[in-house]
C-alpha cells in the first residue's frame, strides 16, 4: 500500500481527552504534549513528493525527557531524510490554558 496523504483522521474531543487522561495518569511527572511551529511543519511537508509527516517518539539523551521527532513520508510511505525536526517547545513550561486535553 501506498500513502496518499489522507491517512489518519478526526476524533472527538470526548476521545482525545480519555487518550490523553489515560497517558495523563500513566506519567504524572512526563510532558503532556510538544509545540512545533508551522513554518518547520511546512519545510517538511512542502518537499517534493511529501504525502504527511511520520512522528517517531524519542528519548533526549542529555535530559532523559521523552521527545518526538518529525519526518516527512513519501507515497512510497519511507523517510524522506533530509528534513527531521525535534526541538518544539516542551509541555510543561510552554502549556495551553486548561482544558479537557491537557488537565
Amino acid at each position: 500500500m501506498a500513502f496518499n496523504g489522507t491517512e489518519g483522521g478526526p476524533i472527538s474531543i470526548e476521545t482525545a481527552s480519555e487518550m490523553t487522561a489515560a497517558y495523563r495518569s500513566e506519567n504524572p511527572e512526563g510532558r503532556l504534549g510538544l509545540f512545533m511551529g508551522k513554518e518547520v511543519l511546512l519545510s517538511i511537508l512542502n518537499q517534493t513528493g511529501c504525502q504527511g509527516i511520520r512522528v517517531y517518539f524519542a528519548k533526549d539523551i542529555h535530559t532523559n525527557e521523552n521527545e518526538l521527532v518529525f519526518v516527512g513520508a513519501d507515497a512510497n510511505e519511507d523517510d524522506m531524510l533530509s528534513k527531521i525536526a525535534d526541538m518544539g517547545f516542551p509541555c510543561p513550561l510552554r502549556c495551553s490554558s486548561k482544558n479537557p486535553l491537557n488537565s
